[in-house]
């Protein structure tokens, strides 16, 4: 059962990186954002986005947000949910304090994070083959928390636990003294919590892998996607009782290591996604506009995961992805925007549309973070 088409109403942005203030009318299924480079375009979806995830794609330092001359950034957008209308408040100070806003009540970032559905492809997405390891877990871990919210806390008491182990590592290795009772109670606990993340990590790449075979199919006309979680001590299990069991055998085997190296060697957060095309991994021989097929069929895979386990229908941000796809490509993934999925696209120009396109689209042009 499907609720009515989530849509964003509007987007109000002030002193938000270049956008000094911004008021965007967004009641409209296709919205074309059009400037040139580093205008501000980018911005506006990265705003959205921000108000989806609480993360930008493009840095983790949310500082970057607040204008030069300014100390603090603020995001107000009103959407549609569920035949209801909801107002959406985040705004952060240069003292490094946010505040989240739920119909104008300060609310928790679980809650926040709860409302709005976005899937965002942009030309960085599109590197995401060729990037490291590391990259492909970040795409992994946001397309998770957009369809399990709860996901991000576990990834944070993933890191804060791996952080105060290696702590304990490195006071080994300045010191000589050793607290193994402290030690076991990490890697106990790391085990619970990285675990967890193992088991929905492959949960989800499983999901996706159906969806996105299909479509891959389509577009390449002969080649099969295989898409793999690779973890250096499991060969293929799913069950959380098993991953637990490898991971503290894996723990135990890199005792001398660890203590060597002063830092957790093993757990999710040194795994990586590995893709096949015919059996070949795909970041090694794929070529450029094979790798862009497999992230395409991503993309929009994660729309049809977040509407199906959701409900909720997600707004598609296309970030200047067009001027990088081939006409194959585009046409692809123009055609497979469902009707009840609200787009908003940047651009440099209209030059990549077709005038049957451009018919049903709301255009604005942005100069110097000015509607003009």
């Amino acid at each position: 059962m499907y609720n009515n088409p989530m849509r964003l109403i509007n987007i109000e942005l002030t002193e938000y990186r270049n956008c000094k203030e911004i008021f965007l009318d967004c009641d409209f299924d296709k919205i074309l954002i059009i400037g040139k480079n580093a205008q501000g375009k980018t911005n506006i979806l990265e705003s959205i986005y921000l108000l989806s995830t609480l993360k930008s794609p493009r840095t983790s330092n949310h500082i970057d947000f607040i204008n030069f001359n300014s100390d603090f950034a603020d995001i107000k957008s009103n959407l549609i949910k569920s035949d209801t209308e909801v107002e959406l408040h985040y705004c952060y100070n240069r003292e490094k304090k946010r505040t989240l806003k739920v119909n104008g009540a300060k609310t928790t970032p679980k809650n926040f994070k709860t409302v709005l559905k976005t899937v965002l492809f942009s030309t960085a997405d599109l590197l995401l083959l060729r990037g490291n390891p590391s990259d492909r877990r970040d795409w992994l871990d946001r397309a998770i928390s957009q369809v399990y919210p709860a996901y991000d806390e576990r990834l944070s008491k993933y890191d804060k636990i791996r952080i105060q182990k290696n702590n304990t590592l490195k006071e080994y290795l300045k010191t000589g003294n050793l607290n193994r009772t402290l030690l076991d109670v990490f890697n106990e606990q790391l085990v619970i919590t990285g675990s967890n993340i193992i088991y929905l990590r492959k949960k989800f790449l499983k999901e996706i892998e159906q969806l996105a075979k299909e479509k891959h199919r389509i577009i390449s006309a002969t080649e099969t996607l295989k898409i793999d979680y690779d973890c250096d001590f499991l060969d293929g299990e799913t069950e959380p009782e098993t991953i637990m069991e490898r991971f503290t055998s894996a723990i135990e085997e890199a005792y001398d290591e660890e203590l060597r190296r002063g830092q957790a060697c093993v757990g999710p957060h040194r795994d990586d996604v590995i893709f096949y095309i015919n059996g070949n991994e795909a970041t090694k021989f794929a070529s450029q506009g094979q790798q862009r097929t497999i992230v395409l069929a991503l993309k929009l895979s994660e729309l049809d995961i977040i509407t199906n386990k959701t409900g909720d229908e997600p707004i598609l941000l296309l970030d200047d992805v067009l001027a990088e796809l081939d006409d194959l490509r585009q046409n692809y993934l123009l055609k497979s925007i469902n009707d009840r999925t609200q787009t908003i696209i940047t651009s440099v120009d209209t030059v990549l549309f077709d005038k049957e396109f451009l018919d049903g689209v709301k255009i604005y042009n942005i100069e110097n973070g000015k509607i003009i």
